[in-house]
């Protein structure tokens, strides 16, 4: 009997796998996972958008930058776990003065709101970075409480660095072709922390300023970072009125 090819777009690991069981590891229990078999390798290609992977390992694939999913607020509220963490970081300008923001929702109901991390000559992605950080710290926390947690980011460049891309640069001994790796240091205690997170928390993209409340209000808190110039990580103390925070200034 021919072997199937097995393309994982959501998983545990991404990539073209060569046996079932090992796409089975990467998707079992994993929520909202996305994956098909196919009967050549061309197709499972062509499915997975031409990415090139190792056969039965779904790393080299991963580290390629295969397009993430992009979750809408109706996915965002269907997703079955206890915490989810929206995470946001903005500058003014680019690069200029940055700062970090998140929302935390237990059973889709927001309960805390945190901002800081200013940093007077900082960037968009460094902001963004930062922002992940929190939320991954955040997630572990109620991880080792029971929860189950989903980390949200709007930057597809944090996610990839931190899920994709940190794991070739990784085997290359922390070096790319074409150039040096920006907020490299970051990226690798990011990197390293989601190693031990990522069987149990999911890492998803969700699209700015398009009615996600999550990450509206962790926009909001990264411009209260920059506006209070707060370089700790602070949680909002004020009443969470949703309505009025939504009212202020975006990023």
């Amino acid at each position: 009997m021919a072997s199937k090819f097995y393309v994982v777009w959501a998983g545990r690991e991404t990539g073209i796998f060569t046996d079932w069981p090992t796409c089975k590891k990467q998707v079992d229990g994993f929520v909202g996972a996305r994956y098909k078999s196919f009967l050549t390798r061309e197709e499972a290609e062509a499915a997975f958008g031409g990415a090139k992977s190792t056969a039965g390992t779904g790393r080299a694939a991963a580290a390629s930058g295969a397009k993430i999913k992009t979750y809408n607020a109706a996915e965002v509220n269907a997703l079955p776990v206890d915490v989810k963490i929206f995470t946001d970081g903005g500058c003014e300008p680019n690069p200029g003065e940055a700062g970090s923001g998140l929302a935390v929702y237990h059973d889709n109901k927001v309960v805390e709101l945190w901002y800081g991390l200013y940093n007077p000559m900082g960037t968009n992605n460094t902001a963004e970075l930062n922002a992940l950080h929190q939320g991954l710290l955040l997630a572990k926390d109620e991880i080792a409480k029971g929860k189950t947690a989903a980390v949200f980011s709007d930057s597809q460049y944090s996610i990839q660095c931190v899920v994709q891309w940190a794991i070739g640069w990784e085997k290359a001994g922390w070096k790319k072709k074409g150039g040096e790796i920006k907020n490299l240091e970051l990226i690798k205690e990011i990197y390293s922390l989601h190693q031990t997170l990522k069987d149990k928390v999911q890492v998803l993209h969700v699209n700015g300023h398009v009615g996600v409340q999550g990450n509206e209000l962790a926009d909001r808190m990264s411009i209260l970072a920059i506006q209070s110039r707060e370089t700790e990580f602070a949680l909002y103390r004020e009443p969470l009125d949703i309505t009025a925070i939504l009212a202020t200034r975006a990023g």
